[in-house]
């Protein structure tokens, strides 16, 4: 078959488009793909597309069959080095961005990952429709290691980040909500004090927690994710690689200087009202003040500092004071070790590893790191006789193979973040969102539901 002007004039654009790819993928073994390029739109020795015929008229069904391949495989090129959908399921991150808003995702702010996991079902993250999470959607008989593309910058602090949650390696499907590892603690916490209660001597909290991890693997389906294929959360990144990061009085501190206030950020406040006062769910539907509780002349919301300042000046107002439970410590917050009793408004100071920096290690310090030694890093590290033992060898000091950021939501009390599993390496980051396409209120129905004054609302 003699190959037509048209059909060079494609071959050249398609061609010329390969090789741009392919120059950025920085990876020359694609360019034999050329050969199947020149065959598609040349000599034609091949039929590519075998599942309809090169000559003559084919069906409506293999017609739709071939638009429907062609959607998938377009679709899914665009979602890996493009761009992507993401849909806010929680209101960590209210009132910068709110339940129901559908963001476009840029994979190229920070530069697009070439996939870990890149045979999977289409358009699914982890799991399979209607499985309740129980069948996964992707195959590992191919393990690509990470490698991330050139993108027009870098993460900056206070940027909106997407990215895989780190703590989502490992899942208990019963608790999909829950973070494995505090299931861990729990478990830990609960043969504690039930020796405690039985009069039994005391272990140490190492060995509890190394007895529990082997009860809750037992007890539940578990699984282990390759790290795109785990959750994604969005949040602020507050601080960057090399920050020294601090939360002194709610407020977030980074090299010394406080964070930029920014209007969506909002804290928990509970406002008390004068006798025989009231304020109706109406007047704070109209402030957009929705996850509200109220407990006789009290009413806890979450407020950011312009909401606080008009509530104030409310008749119907005795007062409006700060939650000051987020003052206590818990074991549940980073680095879950009683020499660090952090809590969510008063934190660290910590330092945000970065890439080929080292640091100095000690037994007190190590719980801040060992995650990023051990698992993100892919090392052996062990305590032995109160020495640090990396790979085999004693270690005062190791130097990070990675970048690592710290990301908060700016609903800072009602948020599952760094503040408790800690920092997100470089490879977890997935993109910055741009702007919401479409918000949905579901409290709402049919055309009310849509947020008109969101649409194309940047981030």
């Amino acid at each position: 078959m003699k190959a037509e002007r048209k059909d060079w004039i494609w071959f050249i654009i398609v061609s010329v488009i390969y090789i741009l790819w392919v120059i950025w993928l920085r990876n020359y073994w694609y360019l034999f793909g050329l050969g199947i390029i020149f065959d598609l739109y040349i000599s034609k020795k091949v039929n590519w597309t075998f599942w309809k015929k090169r000559d003559g008229k084919n069906s409506a069904v293999v017609e739709w069959i071939d638009a429907l391949i062609f959607a998938v495989i377009a679709v899914t090129l665009i979602n890996i080095f493009l761009f992507q959908n993401y849909k806010i399921p929680t209101g960590s991150m209210e009132k910068t961005l709110l339940i129901g808003d559908h963001l476009y995702v840029s994979k190229v702010a920070y530069g697009p990952r070439i996939p870990n996991t890149p045979i999977a079902f289409p358009f699914t993250q982890h799991t399979l429709p209607l499985t309740g999470g129980a069948v996964r959607s992707y195959i590992e008989w191919i393990k690509l290691p990470y490698k991330r593309l050139a993108g027009f910058g870098r993460v900056k602090r206070d940027d909106a980040v997407v990215f895989n949650f780190p703590a989502g390696d490992t899942v208990v499907l019963a608790h999909q909500n829950m973070s494995y590892y505090s299931i861990v603690r729990d478990t830990a916490e609960m043969l504690k004090y039930r020796d405690l209660y039985f009069g039994r001597p005391q272990k140490s909290n190492e060995e509890y927690y190394n007895m529990a991890r082997p009860r809750v693997w037992n007890s539940y389906d578990i699984v282990v994710r390759p790290v795109d294929k785990r959750d994604n959360y969005i949040k602020r990144c507050v601080a960057i690689p090399g920050d020294t990061l601090q939360i002194i009085n709610k407020r977030v501190y980074t090299n010394g200087k406080p964070q930029q206030e920014y209007q969506g950020i909002q804290h928990s406040y509970y406002i008390f009202l004068k006798d025989g006062q009231n304020i109706t769910n109406k007047v704070f539907e109209r402030m957009n003040i929705y996850d509200i509780q109220r407990s006789g002349n009290v009413i806890h919301a979450y407020l950011t500092n312009d909401e606080v300042n008009r509530i104030r000046e409310f008749k119907s107002i005795k007062d409006i004071v700060g939650n000051d439970q987020f003052d206590s410590y818990s074991p549940d917050f980073f680095p879950n070790d009683t020499n660090y009793r952090w809590s969510l408004n008063n934190f660290g100071p910590l330092v945000v590893p970065a890439r080929g920096t080292t640091l100095k290690l000690t037994t007190k310090n190590l719980c801040k790191y060992e995650r990023i030694i051990s698992y993100f890093e892919k090392n052996k590290l062990e305590v032995k006789d109160s020495v640090i033992y990396i790979n085999d060898e004693p270690a005062g000091e190791y130097t990070f193979k990675m970048d690592y950021y710290w990301m908060m939501g700016d609903n800072r009390h009602s948020s599952l973040d760094s503040r408790f599993w800690g920092f997100v390496p470089e490879d977890h980051v997935v993109g910055k969102p741009k702007f919401i396409w479409l918000s949905l209120d579901k409290n709402r129905k049919f055309i009310n539901r849509i947020r008109w004054n969101r649409l194309f609302k940047g981030v």
